[in-house]
């Protein structure tokens, strides 16, 4: 592996990601690499364009352009910390745990979450963060809360009716 391959760090919006953007950026400027910002995205998960409108779907272009606004202004703080990190902010279309797996293969570290936006609350390994685990190229750095719960709030439907 080359010394110099970056520190890539996934990123979701969530409490995790941000724990995991904090240790990734740290790593970063402490050993002097760059670092790769990932947030993978769907349609389902995307914010809304700005040239959405009913009866209208944008083409994906549009779609990228508004997750790559949404990662800029979630880690905009976070990224000012460590002014001297190169970085880059990437969103690939496609499934999370895949393009973190696709990245690992040009990096010295993924960083993720214990948890992201989704899924079962109860669960202590996200399914993205197992998928990583188990087939990244690369060593994996799984990043818990510093504090508090380990699950995420019960805020997904499903989550609520198991829950109670």
């Amino acid at each position: 592996m080359d010394d110099s391959a970056p520190i890539v760090i996934g990123y979701d919006g969530s409490d995790f990601a941000d724990e995991a953007l904090a240790k990734g950026m740290w790593l970063a400027s402490k050993l002097g690499l760059k670092a790769r910002v990932i947030r993978a995205w769907t349609i389902s998960n995307a914010p809304r364009p700005k040239t959405w409108e009913p009866g209208y779907v944008p083409p994906v272009d549009d779609f990228a352009e508004a997750v790559l606004d949404q990662l800029r202004r979630q880690v905009s703080g976070r990224l000012a910390k460590y002014p001297d990190v190169e970085v880059s902010l990437e969103v690939p279309h496609g499934a999370a745990g895949r393009e973190l797996v696709r990245a690992s293969e040009t990096a010295q570290l993924v960083v993720v979450g214990t948890r992201g936006l989704g899924g079962f609350s109860g669960l202590l390994l996200g399914s993205v963060s197992d998928q990583v685990v188990e087939h990244a190229k690369c060593d994996v750095l799984v990043i818990r809360r510093s504090q508090g719960d380990q699950a995420p709030p019960r805020s997904l439907k499903l989550d609520s009716a198991i829950g109670n």
